[in-house]
This record gives structure tokens, C-alpha cells and sequence, in this order.
């Protein structure tokens, strides 16, 4: 029996990652220096938000995606928190909805204008108060509208039905801080990873615990779903404190399918699935690459494709959703990488090589779109649903339908000499006091001119006024 070197074919074996030429990037961003293992960055097909580094209370940016290049130190940010903003999502179903929180225990939602922001919003579409210590984690519900999940350090998860304006469930289950949480494809199941070592699989409405494993070898850090292989794909720590990941039955986790040790660097890997592919990727933070997996429902389950090096460390990565994504270069995703020491937001793309310029059909299956399919009270009601699917084949062009209805709430406003106090934030350093008094001096000259140049119509007009009652016709 003659031995043949075992092959395994794979139309994503070239994917390679193309990063941003510079004027691409965005650049000059003061990204927060906070140590919370979060990616502080979220992207959607219009806008990117970053967490900033600000002194007294907490904010983030958020920036057009077509405004690349440098950003001016003094561009507005949303700053209504008042403590340090530790996680930001958008809302799936709408393009200008965000959800924040913070170590003020509050979860925020913002309704950010057409355009971008033209000045500092302090205040908030809605304040959701229901946590009793710091809220590290939000996810919204992956088919349903208006469903948001967070996860605070009194070791409880509130499920908030924003129409109400209301937490309408508490998962009450954890001994410890929750770390990490993750929906499978229709939103009926959440899993989550915990301080306390243990690796949970709940059905969010009832909050019961279906499937529990006591990781002691494999001390978990993130976790995520792997589509409808009914599969669970974890990040952690192996006993001898080597990064590690491990695949689950998430019907039985009394023991992993495989374990597999990545390499002896001490950052945290945040794992990153793509169902359309079936490709995993895995970036360390801190490090400068990422590896990425092809993913199997057979053995070996696993099969490394190739690694993205890059010499700039990052502190957290976002992802565009599918939606976003550029169909006519073969992009199957793409990361926004934030590197701190250099302020710097890299767009990176993970394109598959290929010669025809036409669409791509066996990479681009249909994927899960910006339509809910389930309204809160369906969900609540007990109905599951799989996400309302659309092709990338036109590229992305339906305006959503759905609309943010969350309970209107009178906006509040102290105005003292034609200036909104709560809108123009006064400054709390120094240097913000002195880029608040060049950038007033800016405006008084642009407004000096602009006056000058009136002046000078206003003279042209009366001159021209006099003619025409002086001239032989008006005789």
C-alpha cells in the first residue's frame, strides 16, 4: 500500500490580509488606555466608533467611514458617561444606533445624526439604569429588534427590551464576573465564559443552565458560537499557562472534541467566526498577527489555512459586518485594528485570490442582512426565528425599515446667554481649555470675515439701489 501525504483542498488556503494605504487609515485618534479586555472599537457599513482615553467620565468617537485621514484633536465625541466606557455595539437592524456602557453601572443608547456628529452629545436617546456594579459587556440580540443584553460585575445578565425601555429578564446564574458572551445563528441559545472557571450554555428567556463544564485545564477566556454546526469554539489558558483553544459539543460539554496549544505569549486571543466561510480567526492582544482556521464538522474539525504578520501591536479589533464588505475585490472580511501607541485605526482586508472580476457566488453565500425577524414581543413570547437572509450580489443598497422606538423622553436643556450648557461640555484639563480657546478664536475670525464681506455686499447693493433711482428711465 503505497503512502500518499494526506491534502486537504480548500478554496480559502491563499486568503491572504491586504492592510489600508495610510490615507485609508484613520489617524491622530487618542484611543483609551483603560485595561479592560475589550476591543473598544465597533464598525458598521457607515460608521466607526472608538473608545477615547478622556479625563473625568468616559467617551467615544464615532466617524463617518469615509472621513479617513487624520482626525482633528477637538472632533466631537460623545461624552454622557460618567465613568469609563468599557464596551459600544451598534445595533444590527439600525445604521445610527449605538449601545454603550460604563463604570457608572449604566447601559446608554445614542441616536448619532445623518453625517456624523457636529458637536459633543451628552445626551442620551435612552439611560438604562438596572445594574448594581459596573457594566463590562452589551450584545444585541441577533434576530430580534430592540433586544439588548448586558453583563455587569454584580455577575448578572439583563436582557432589556428597549420599546419599554425596561429590563424584562435577569439571568441570575454566575458566581463570578462574566467574561464573554455569544449567541448561536437563531438567538435561542447564549453561552457565556466566567471568572469562576465554568463554560455555560443558557436559554436566555428562562435563564436556565442547560449545559455547564468546569474547565479546570482549560481555563477559559472568550467563547463564541460556530454557526448551526452546533459547535463552541473557546480561547483560554492551558495548566501550563499556554494560550489554548478548545472545540465543544454544545450539547455535551463534559469534555472538549479537541484542545489545540497556539504558542507560550501571555495576551489575551480573541477568537472571530465567519459562518459564510467557516473560517476562524484568532488575534492575541498585544500581538501584531492573526492566524486563521478553517473549520470542519468532520475530524480534524480544525485545519490552519495561514497567519497575518504585522509588527504594530493591537489593543482590540472590529469587524465589519458582511454588508460592508467589498464583493468586487473578493474581501470575505475585514478588521479595524487599533494600535495605540501610534493613535492609529488600520483597516485590514482578508481578500481570496481570484482572476474574473465577476461576482463570486461560491464565497458570497446568502447571509444574514439588516432586517429583524422577530419583534421583541415575539421573542419574549417565545418564538425563534433564523435570521432574514440577503445577497451581496448588488451590493448593499435597501435602506433599512426599521426604526428606533424606544420610548421618547423630553430632552433636558440649561441655556444661559443662547448656549446649551449640557451641550457644550466645559473643559477639564488644560489642554482642553487651551484647543476650546484657539478653536473660539478660529470661529470669532471666520465670523469677522464673513461680516467684512457683508459689509462690502450690503455697500455694492446701495450703490447699485442709487443708480437705478438716478438713471433717465425713472425721470
Amino acid at each position: 500500500m503505497s503512502w500518499r501525504p494526506q491534502y486537504r483542498s480548500s478554496k480559502f488556503r491563499n486568503v491572504y490580509g491586504k492592510v489600508a494605504n495610510r490615507e485609508h487609515c484613520f489617524d491622530g485618534i487618542p484611543i483609551t488606555k483603560n485595561v479592560h479586555d475589550n476591543h473598544f472599537c465597533a464598525v458598521n457599513a457607515r460608521f466607526l466608533a472608538i473608545v477615547t482615553e478622556s479625563a473625568g467620565g468616559g467617551s467615544f468617537l464615532v466617524i463617518p467611514l469615509e472621513q479617513t485621514g487624520r482626525i482633528e484633536p477637538n472632533y466631537p465625541k460623545v461624552c454622557g458617561h460618567q465613568g469609563n466606557v468599557l464596551d459600544i455595539k451598534w445595533n444590527p437592524f439600525i445604521d445610527n444606533v449605538i449601545a454603550s456602557c460604563s463604570e457608572d453601572t449604566s447601559v446608554r443608547i445614542w441616536e448619532i445624526p445623518e453625517g456624523g456628529l457636529k458637536r459633543n452629545m451628552t445626551e442620551a436617546l435612552l439611560q438604562l439604569h438596572g445594574h448594581s456594579r459596573r457594566v463590562g459587556l452589551v450584545e444585541w440580540h441577533p434576530t430580534t429588534n430592540n433586544i439588548l443584553f448586558s453583563a455587569g460585575y454584580d455577575y448578572k445578565v439583563l436582557i432589556w427590551n428597549l420599546d419599554v425601555g425596561e429590563p424584562v429578564k435577569m439571568i441570575d446564574c454566575h458566581t463570578d464576573v462574566i467574561l464573554c458572551m455569544s449567541f448561536n445563528t437563531d438567538g435561542s441559545l447564549l453561552t457565556t465564559t466566567c471568572k469562576d472557571k465554568k463554560l455555560r450554555v443558557i436559554e436566555p428567556r428562562s435563564g436556565r443552565v442547560l449545559q455547564e463544564a468546569n474547565c479546570k485545564n482549560h481555563r477559559v477566556n472568550r467563547v463564541v458560537f460556530l454557526g448551526n454546526m452546533k459547535r463552541l469554539l473557546t480561547t483560554g489558558v492551558s495548566r501550563w499557562n499556554t494560550r489554548q483553544i478548545a472545540l465543544w459539543d454544545q450539547e455535551d460539554l463534559s469534555m472538549p472534541l479537541i484542545e489545540e496549544e497556539i504558542d507560550g505569549l501571555s495576551g489575551l486571543l480573541f477568537p472571530f467566526y465567519d459562518a459564510d466561510t467557516h473560517m476562524l480567526y484568532l488575534a492575541g492582544k498585544g500581538d501584531g498577527n492573526i492566524r486563521y482556521y478553517e473549520i470542519s464538522t468532520e475530524k480534524p474539525y480544525l485545519s490552519y489555512l495561514m497567519e497575518f504578520r504585522s509588527p504594530a501591536p493591537q489593543k482590540g479589533l472590529g469587524v465589519m459586518p458582511k454588508h460592508g464588505l467589498d464583493v468586487s475585490a473578493c474581501e470575505v472580511f475585514r478588521f479595524y485594528k487599533l494600535v495605540t501607541l501610534k493613535g492609529l485605526i488600520e483597516p485590514i482586508s482578508m481578500i481570496v485570490p481570484r482572476r474574473s472580476d465577476s461576482y463570486q457566488e461560491d464565497i458570497y453565500p446568502m447571509t444574514p442582512g439588516t432586517e429583524p425577524a422577530l419583534t421583541p414581543d415575539e421573542w419574549l413570547g417565545g418564538i425563534n426565528r433564523d435570521p432574514v437572509l440577503m445577497s451581496l450580489k448588488e451590493g448593499y443598497k435597501r435602506s433599512p425599515k426599521v426604526a428606533f422606538k424606544a420610548p421618547i423622553r423630553e430632552k433636558k436643556s440649561v441655556v444661559v446667554n443662547g448656549i446649551d450648557l449640557l451641550e457644550n461640555v466645559p473643559p477639564r484639563t488644560e489642554n482642553e481649555l487651551l484647543r476650546m480657546f484657539f478653536r473660539q478664536q478660529d470661529e470669532i475670525r471666520r465670523l469677522k470675515e464673513e461680516l467684512a464681506q457683508k459689509d462690502v455686499r450690503i455697500r455694492q447693493l446701495q450703490l447699485e439701489l442709487k443708480n437705478l433711482r438716478n438713471s433717465p428711465k425713472n425721470c
